[in-house]
């Protein structure tokens, strides 16, 4: 393909909304489910892991004590959503033993892609250094997102900036990032970099894939078997990559799902990424 035919098929395959009818009813989805979480749980509301305004979780404690914690990341290509709308995963997985923690932050274009994962880091080293006094266990920290929260899990995953926050490299036990980008540099082309602002240099610094840690707990990657090849793609050279690098990680597949409602399996008790994150969690 030439340049401008490559930046057309990236264009479409990236185009998330476009990939799905009525693309509207998922987030007011997200939104209703979430709300009967909130409704329904004991919940810590806008906790501080930092100074911005946006710089809030949303905690839902667990039954029992030294539970382990799932730090959940909201998508939106990083300029939309929120953590009002991230919650719908904690009813059942408080109801399975499990500390669920939903965060915000900044959103593109006000802010840059540097600026929201730096923040990403300092929640969870806030929660490494406090989920205890929410009965949390700070020894079994996890995280999981979808699309643009699949690679900012990733970018937790990556070695190398641990210390500067605070926190030992093994703080974050395992992860599953849905649907995630992990590679940035085919963005560059796309509509999605016109409110992202991406050079060459700022894409490989913030693509997981170029940052594989030295050792790191289990990841466990999915997608929705009705999302475009790229967003596959991206998380099978992943994985690949991680596992050539000696790091233990699996591929969970979710039939029939796309890239909106994937997610939604993590509060499906029964579905495979339900099953999924509750062993990955598992002592």
């Amino acid at each position: 393909m030439t340049d401008l035919e490559l930046a057309a098929y990236y264009d479409v395959q990236y185009n998330a909304r476009a990939s799905v009818a009525d693309y509207e009813q998922y987030p007011r989805l997200y939104r209703e489910l979430s709300d009967r979480a909130h409704a329904g749980l004991r919940c810590f509301k806008d906790v501080p892991y930092g100074p911005g305004a946006s710089e809030r979780l949303d905690i839902f404690p667990a039954s029992r004590p030294d539970a382990p914690v799932l730090l959940f990341i909201h998508g939106g290509y990083w300029r939309a959503l929120s953590k009002a709308d991230s919650a719908f995963m904690a009813p059942a997985l408080t109801e399975a033993g499990a500390c669920v923690a939903v965060l915000d932050y900044d959103l593109a274009p006000a802010v840059s892609l540097d600026h929201i994962v730096d923040q990403v880091r300092r929640a969870l080293a806030w929660l490494y250094h406090n989920i205890a006094g929410f009965g949390g266990d700070p020894r079994r920290l996890f995280a999981s997102g979808s699309s643009a929260g699949g690679h900012l899990t990733g970018m937790l995953l990556a070695g190398v900036w641990h210390a500067g926050y605070g926190i030992p490299p093994d703080a974050l036990r395992g992860a599953l990032p849905i649907s995630g980008l992990f590679d940035l540099r085919p963005l560059l082309p796309t509509h999605i970099n016109a409110w992202m602002h991406l050079d060459e240099t700022a894409a490989r610094r913030n693509s997981p894939l170029f940052h594989l840690p030295d050792s790191a707990g289990e990841l466990v990657v999915s997608y929705g078997a009705l999302e475009t090849g790229e967003f596959a793609r991206q998380s099978h050279d992943f994985l690949s990559a991680w596992n050539a690098s000696g790091l233990r990680g699996r591929h969970v597949p979710a039939e029939g799902r796309n890239h909106f409602d994937v997610v939604l399996q993590l509060g499906e008790p029964g579905t495979p990424l339900y099953r999924a994150v509750l062993e990955l969690m598992e002592p």
